[in-house]
């Protein structure tokens, strides 16, 4: 009996212990929410370190990276010219961007243009303060990596000829009254981003706005002394290549880092973003080769900024089999623009930021609305997956992004002109160099034995 007693009394406790251990696990369910809960609801650390670090190589990519890439292309008499030019948009883009730019860009819409002025100087955001899952300080830093690198970019159709001080001034202006207006309707809430048009790091905001602006400005200034007459010899291939490498590098963090968060679809726009370029790389060199019987590394280096350039508005939306068509194409095309078209028509983009960044970010916005796959990112589907509209919607914001900004450009530069007496350096200051006439040092220090 005293057997029987015991053995129930076993069955019991494990029972009592079952429903207990059950009752627990309800508990801790109800009561602390999943991970997935807590990153939509608040505060990521994963995703705020991922994003610190891409606005980490965001950054590195204007003072560095193109700074040797377009240095090493300029003229030996005007490299540390162009550095200065770089390394100055950088800093005065970095001042305004806190000051007014980010509000403009990205504070509370106003009728689908612009940004209100509720955060000047960045009033209203505390440390507290969230964008999604991450810190909108470090949201507003990353944005302000891409404004840059932006403005910096229209510097290549212009290098050798054009006053520092005019340069300075126009990097404000251009910031404040063309990129702001445009990140605003594409990513802050405006009527680009309403009507559906997909750029997910970049393509119209970046790269079409910087390539049309840098062939308004070279048009204004005209060619350089000597264009068309005489040999512009690089100063240095081995500097534009290590910038090339620099710019992929820093090019992770641009395309995977604006996703805003860790996750597979940053993880796809990484894979995406290295194809592509690697790409772009191949097709510029073999291009090259077929029509100049030589593959250059500066051809090389180009393909990859192409590559890179054309995947970055659809990074986060296409799979790799598109991935490679977007770098075979930006390689061919980018040689095409800059080997053929730029000769028949006649323009002096120098460091062709319009061949490049212009023609491959149109392709690229193209390739979005046609390579847009919803299994990659439901937020996209193109052409190719039944959704012609798409197609559409990219050429309207390719189109309103070029007349924008080419009118706008135009606008600022006559300003420009006006405030600083002239945009044009002096032609003797032009053809000493302006390393010289300008900034009283010399690039290379080199003494024949």
């Amino acid at each position: 009996m005293e057997s029987i007693i015991i053995h129930y009394s076993l069955v019991i406790c494990h029972f009592i212990r079952m429903r207990f251990k059950r009752l627990l696990t309800i508990a801790i369910l109800l009561v602390v929410p999943s991970s997935a809960a807590l990153a939509s609801d608040g505060l990521n650390s994963g995703d705020t370190a991922w994003i610190i670090v891409s606005t980490a190589l965001v950054m590195m990519m204007t003072p560095a990276g193109l700074a040797l890439f377009y240095g090493g292309m300029s003229r030996y008499k005007n490299l540390l010219n162009t550095f200065a030019m770089t390394i100055v948009a950088y800093c005065l883009t970095s001042v305004t961007w806190m000051m007014w730019g980010y509000t403009l860009s990205f504070g509370p819409d106003k009728g689908g243009i612009i940004g209100g002025l509720s955060n000047v100087f960045m009033a209203g955001i505390g440390v507290d303060s969230l964008s999604g899952s991450i810190p909108t300080f470090v949201f507003a830093l990353f944005q302000m990596t891409f404004a840059c690198i932006t403005v910096a970019l229209v510097l290549g159709s212009i290098v050798d000829r054009m006053k520092f001080s005019s340069w300075i001034v126009f990097t404000i202006l251009w910031i404040t009254f063309i990129y702001c207006p445009i990140a605003h309707w594409v990513w802050g809430g405006g009527w680009m981003g309403a009507m559906g048009a997909l750029d997910f790091a970049g393509g119209t905001v970046v790269h079409i706005n910087a390539g049309v602006a840098g062939l308004v400005l070279s048009l204004v200034l005209g060619k350089r002394i000597g264009y068309g007459k005489e040999a512009m010899f690089p100063s240095s291939i081995a500097l534009t290549a290590l910038g090339a490498a620099l710019l992929w590098f820093g090019w992770f963090g641009f395309n995977a880092g604006s996703q805003l968060a860790a996750d597979g679809i940053a993880g796809s726009a990484f894979l995406v973003t290295n194809t592509s370029a690697a790409m772009g790389a191949l097709a510029w060199m073999f291009a090259e080769w077929v029509v100049d019987k030589k593959p250059t590394v500066l051809g090389l280096a180009s393909g990859i900024v192409a590559g890179l350039v054309a995947i970055t508005p659809a990074a986060g939306f296409v799979n790799l089999p598109a991935a490679l068509i977007i770098g075979l194409g930006a390689g061919l095309l980018g040689f095409y623009s800059v080997a053929k078209i730029k000769q028949k028509v006649g323009y002096d983009d120098s460091l062709d930021a319009f061949g490049v960044h212009g023609m491959c970010g149109i392709w690229g916005a193209l390739a979005t609305g046609l390579f847009a796959s919803p299994a990659i990112n439901e937020a996209g589907r193109g052409l190719f997956y039944g959704n012609p509209k798409q197609l559409w919607i990219q050429i309207v914001s390719i189109v309103a992004t070029a007349v924008f900004t080419a009118v706008g450009t135009l606008i600022v530069t006559y300003v420009t002109k006006f405030l600083t007496g002239g945009l044009r350096v002096e032609e003797e200051s032009e053809i000493v160099g302006l390393d010289n006439s300008l900034h009283g040092e010399r690039a290379f220090e080199i003494q024949a034995s």
